[in-house]
């Protein structure tokens, strides 16, 4: 899945299936497709978040599609001007804006309309006119040079077929000294072929994941410091079966696949690291 043709198949599945969440509200990375009466506010609970961050963010901005909770880890300070990568309804940009308050600034980037459209009405409903929602791939961020002094995203790098260059347009937004906090899927273990090669595990966060030695050294060649973890927990674990799709269980059952095979494979960590 990591030549160019295969990497914009991905791109437009996943860009699909974020259209869908949009549209219908559906839980998106952290709930899966058998979970029973999960809702965003019990997966956003389950990832890491609290009351507090929950009642902070305008209604409808919550989706339950993090794997984190890496807002905290930024350490923001009022009139800073943050990007959320990958910003979906707008959650975590929410979220970011009250904690650099109105003299501060917030640009959520999102490749999907439908998902940019629903950001952009909560903003109005909210009257949080310092957040801004601009369409973009991650890859190539629509933000200048050196002009922001933080940058996050949860659970949206695993889904970029280039995580390399995702890491370098964030160090090349950033200010000197700027700081990247998110929440991600790294693999601590190969994945069997099968699961690997499951669109819907790639467009749910698991099978486009990087193992965890290469995805951390990506982020120091693009220009930071050695990241350091300040979460790092077992994604299956925390979350159950329910965050993989029904097709997958179905097509792991037979291969003789079973959940323990994944044990301690798939983590979810949230990381923080400032730009050299």
């Amino acid at each position: 899945m990591n030549d160019t043709k295969d990497g914009e198949r991905i791109v437009a599945e996943v860009r699909e299936r974020y259209a869908r969440i949009a549209r219908e509200g559906e839980c998106g990375c952290s709930c899966g497709t058998t979970a029973e009466g999960a809702t965003p506010e019990s997966v956003a609970k389950r990832i890491g978040y609290d009351d507090d961050a929950l009642a902070l963010a305008p209604d409808g901005a919550n989706l339950g599609l993090g794997c984190g909770a890496p807002i905290g880890a930024l350490g923001l300070r009022e009139g800073e001007t943050v990007v959320d990568l990958g910003s979906g309804a707008g959650f975590d940009a929410f979220l970011a804006a009250r904690a650099v308050g109105p003299t501060g600034r917030v640009i959520g980037v999102d490749m999907t309309p439908e998902m940019l459209a629903r950001a952009r009405a909560n903003a109005e409903r909210a009257e949080m006119s310092w957040v801004e929602f601009r369409e973009g791939r991650l890859e190539a961020l629509p933000v200048d040079d050196g002009s922001v002094d933080a940058v996050t995203s949860n659970c949206v790098i695993n889904l970029a077929p280039d995580k390399g260059r995702v890491f370098r347009e964030a160090a090349r937004v950033l200010r000197r000294g700027g700081r990247l906090a998110a929440s991600d899927i790294v693999l601590d273990g190969d994945l069997p072929e099968v699961v690997r090669e499951d669109v819907e595990a790639y467009t749910g966060c698991i099978a486009g994941a990087m193992l965890r030695e290469p995805y951390f050294e990506a982020i120091v060649a693009a220009g930071f410091e050695p990241p350091e973890i300040v979460r790092d927990v077992d994604y299956l674990a925390a979350l159950g079966e329910d965050v993989l799709p029904d097709s997958l269980l179905a097509k792991m059952r037979e291969h003789g696949i079973e959940l323990r095979d994944l044990e301690g494979k798939i983590r979810s960590v949230t990381y923080r690291a400032v730009r050299t």
